[in-house]
């Protein structure tokens, strides 16, 4: 009797410390998943905040990049309407890989162009980030892309001598 005693606490202390492991496995498990859960909310948050910011901080290709300069700075005066819409369209087509970059640059482009009202900040912002990835040669055709863009479509559109300015300086040209 004291045997088969000893044998059933013995069953019951294992049965007890069997059972406060898996416990404390569950638990750990729960502060995994807690923990991750809040890291990936703190990168969403992050990501929220940066684009909450400006478009402009997402613009990671010099294709979106041009077609949103472009857009902005022939929005300046108005909307842009569906002529010069489509001059957008053909310039970025020359420099995208395809009709599906083409549409997700240009309808970034005009997103983003609604969303800040000011073309110097976008000059400020997407001309630095343009220099560092084109050559002077590239950097003189999007200067044609504007000036194309802007001359043609429903009426001819003025650029502000200062924008053009700003932009050939920010590009990294000389300017007298």
């Amino acid at each position: 009797m004291p045997f088969l005693i000893a044998i059933l606490g013995a069953l019951g202390a294992a049965a007890f410390w069997w059972y406060r492991m898996k416990a404390m496995n569950d638990a750990a498990r729960e502060v995994a998943d807690v923990v991750g859960r809040v890291q990936g909310n703190i990168r969403r948050k992050k990501l929220r905040k940066q684009a909450a910011l400006s478009p402009l901080t997402a613009i990671d290709d010099p294709v979106v990049a041009a077609a949103t300069l472009i857009t902005s700075i022939v929005s300046e005066d108005g909307p842009v309407l569906p002529q010069r819409e489509a001059v957008i369209r053909d310039v970025i087509s020359q420099i995208a890989d395809g009709p599906k970059k083409t549409d997700e640059a240009v309808v970034y482009a005009k997103w983003a162009a609604s969303q800040i009202d000011d073309t110097t900040i976008v000059i400020d912002k997407l001309a630095p980030f343009l220099r560092e990835r084109l050559d002077p040669h590239e950097r003189e055709d999007l200067l044609q892309m504007v000036n194309r863009v802007a001359q043609s479509g429903e009426q001819r559109l003025k650029i502000a001598d200062q924008r053009m300015l700003r932009l050939r300086q920010k590009l990294g040209f000389e300017v007298n």
